[in-house]
């Protein structure tokens, strides 16, 4: 159970950092560019919040664990990060560009590259750290 509770807070606050530095400020002014009026002044915190505790579990128990429990590398859980994060932001842009009417095709390319690589980055920083922290 420890290993797992190490494995969340550290995938977590990778994961957190990052996408706060993304959306907050290096693409803040795309997203408000290709969203204009759908976009909230500020976001609905709680739920924001529960977006990011539920998708974490994700990629602890589908990457950040499994590399754990068998000894799988760093590159391993870069990698499997990669496609957690690529399954689950395109199930989102897809789902708004086939729905939602004047969804921007940029949004969508740029969010999946963004999700894709942020979900791999920071399932392999939080199995380096979970390692660090647990000794092994």
């Amino acid at each position: 159970m420890t290993r797992y509770l190490v494995a969340y807070a550290s995938t977590v606050v990778v994961f957190l950092a990052i996408d706060m530095l993304w959306l907050g400020f290096i693409a803040r002014d795309f997203y408000k560019s290709r969203l204009g009026d759908l976009l909230l002044a500020q976001p609905i915190w709680p739920v924001a919040l529960g977006f990011y505790a539920v998708f974490v579990v994700g990629i602890v128990m589908f990457v950040v664990g499994p590399a754990l429990n068998s000894g799988a590398s760093v590159g391993w859980a870069l990698l499997w990060g990669a496609a957690f994060g690529f399954f689950a932001y395109a199930t989102y842009d897809l789902t708004n560009l086939s729905t939602l009417r004047n969804w921007p095709v940029s949004l969508s390319i740029v969010d999946l590259a963004w999700g894709t690589a942020l979900t791999g980055v920071s399932a392999a920083t939080g199995l380096w750290l979970s390692r660090k922290f647990l000794g092994l």
